[in-house]
């Protein structure tokens, strides 16, 4: 079988079927559920002998809220972890461009050294945004669920309520996205899920290389921030030494809900 061209992928998917976007929200109650039930195992990952700090960005019409069990888990593994503060993500409003900045600039400035940035669904075409500013500022970048290859907006069921904040905007996306932007500077991972019920998967992967992967996980789009291989898998990104990237190897416990990963 003839493997197919990432770019043509990308330029033929689709927003996730009715099914799916249908049932995420309840997937993704459920999921925190579970990890309410299971979120001591993450005592036992891996963690940095540094401990950089980390920046949250939520996800598009979300706040710090959704992310506050990641960022409680990051916390208790020792990691100096920071939401963004700037309330309800509403999109690339003048307010939350500058702000992000702003954050990421006094974070950075508290602690001496790179700051390693996750960011769900919009918030991770943010993160990477932010990378491309200030390289010298972040430590790696951490995706979740997030179409920063978007070709256009029917590739989201998301695409509705972002028209609707169009009005508050400082910008428009510009569609492709990344299509001229060169490679991040620092390692990058994109955590992806054919489960998603919001985003194309084909449009949450980069182009693999020594400094960028995709990791696969089953993990509705909603319960990125509370699903226990998902948070597994960003903990043990964040535990490599600064400016490398090791193949992701779960626990054998997690890896049946990882797909691409053998054994």
């Amino acid at each position: 079988m003839t493997a197919v061209d990432p770019d043509t992928a990308r330029r033929a998917a689709k927003a996730p079927r009715a099914i799916l976007a249908g049932t995420d929200l309840g997937r993704a109650a459920w999921e925190f559920g579970a990890y309410a039930c299971t979120f001591p195992v993450m005592s036992t990952a891996p963690v940095s002998p540094d401990c950089q700090p980390v920046l949250v960005l939520p996800g598009f019409t979300t706040s710090d809220r959704t992310t506050t069990p990641l960022r409680m888990t990051l916390k208790n593994l020792g990691y100096p972890t920071y939401g963004w503060g700037l309330g309800v993500n509403v999109g690339p409003s003048d307010r939350i461009l500058r702000g992000m900045r702003r954050k990421l600039d006094a974070i950075e400035r508290l602690h001496g050294q790179p700051v390693s940035i996750i960011g769900w669904s919009l918030g991770g075409i943010f993160a990477r945004e932010l990378a491309r500013q200030t390289p010298e500022m972040v430590r790696q970048v951490i995706t979740l669920g997030s179409p920063f290859r978007m070709q256009r907006h029917a590739q989201s069921n998301a695409r509705f309520a972002y028209r609707l904040a169009k009005p508050l905007h400082a910008r428009m996306l510009d569609f492709p996205l990344e299509a001229d932007a060169p490679p991040l500077e620092m390692p990058s991972t994109a955590l992806y899920s054919r489960l998603d019920g919001i985003a194309a998967w084909q449009v949450c992967r980069d182009d693999p290389s020594d400094l960028s992967e995709n990791i696969e996980v089953l993990c509705s789009h909603l319960g990125f921030g509370h699903n226990l291989p998902a948070v597994w898998a960003v903990a043990d990104r964040l535990s490599l030494p600064a400016g490398t990237l090791e193949p992701f190897v779960p626990p054998k416990m997690l890896r049946p809900f990882f797909p691409k990963v053998s054994g």
